[in-house]
């Protein structure tokens, strides 16, 4: 359900859930961010612009990354545009078109629809109530292929989306799933994409959206996270997010969070 206090529509929001997530805020000056999303940023006004692995920069209204590819992003505008989508939850075959690239990308249409979307969004704040069909239609055009998994490791990324913070090893999530653990290794990168360690050192990350508009201790954000202490806590957000914990949150005063209402996205 909606965490935003203020009533009225506000300019800078986030839409999150399990699955998906729209982010229309600030930028800041981040360095090299790695994610495990497929994410496309989109600007809000002017050019933005995109060095992907420290190769050359690009220009351009749009810039999409594949997942867990380190990139650096800057932007004309204060405010940008940015949809992330799950990479183990959609069929990588079936993405097409400027979603299955990496750099900047010419597609008006899809930057005149993120815009228009961002504005109906925008214009019904708390009352915004989306599931990730409905985002990827309104959004993206259409509605996009769930990835299918082997039902062993759908069982293991389930539990690691249910708690994020949770401190289970690759080896004891191989023993609950009947695998050995060179098996439970391969058969996860190849069925996700990513090797393990990746994959869940992202979900802790992303764990964190879920505080950044709060006052809130960052030390306890970072126990509540699973994270051991504070230094490895903000080694690791700057590592996925290319900013310190501490600018997360200083640019996140004025964001409302608003979430699916009592339904898994």
């Amino acid at each position: 359900m909606p965490t935003a206090s203020n009533r009225r529509p506000s300019e800078r929001f986030m839409w999150l859930s399990a699955d998906r997530l729209l982010y229309v805020g600030l930028l800041g000056a981040p360095s090299a961010r790695t994610m495990g999303t497929v994410t496309a940023y989109v600007s809000s006004g002017g050019k933005l612009r995109l060095r992907v692995a420290g190769g050359a920069w690009q220009s351009g209204e749009l810039a999409v990354v594949q997942p867990y590819i380190p990139h650096e992003v800057s932007a004309d505008s204060p405010l940008i545009h940015v949809i992330q989508i799950e990479a183990e939850t959609v069929d990588e075959a079936s993405l097409s078109g400027s979603l299955a690239l990496t750099g900047v990308v010419e597609d008006p249409g899809l930057v005149c629809r993120v815009r228009d979307a961002v504005d109906w969004m925008r214009g019904r704040g708390e009352g915004l109530d989306l599931a990730s069909t409905e985002f990827d239609s309104r959004l993206l055009g259409g509605v996009l292929v769930p990835r299918r998994l082997d039902p062993r490791i759908a069982r293991v990324i389930h539990a690691i989306r249910l708690d994020p913070a949770g401190m289970a090893a690759a080896r004891e999530c191989a023993d609950s799933v009947g695998l050995s653990f060179s098996r439970f290794l391969h058969l996860f990168r190849g069925e996700v994409g990513a090797p393990f360690r990746s994959f869940r050192t992202w979900k802790r990350a992303r764990s964190l959206l879920q505080y950044v508009n709060r006052e809130i201790s960052l030390a306890h954000v970072a126990l509540d996270a699973g994270y051991p202490d504070s230094t490895h806590f903000s080694h690791s957000i700057r590592q996925v997010y290319g900013l310190r914990p501490k600018d997360i949150f200083a640019g996140s005063r004025r964001l409302a969070i608003y979430e699916p209402a009592a339904r898994v996205a």
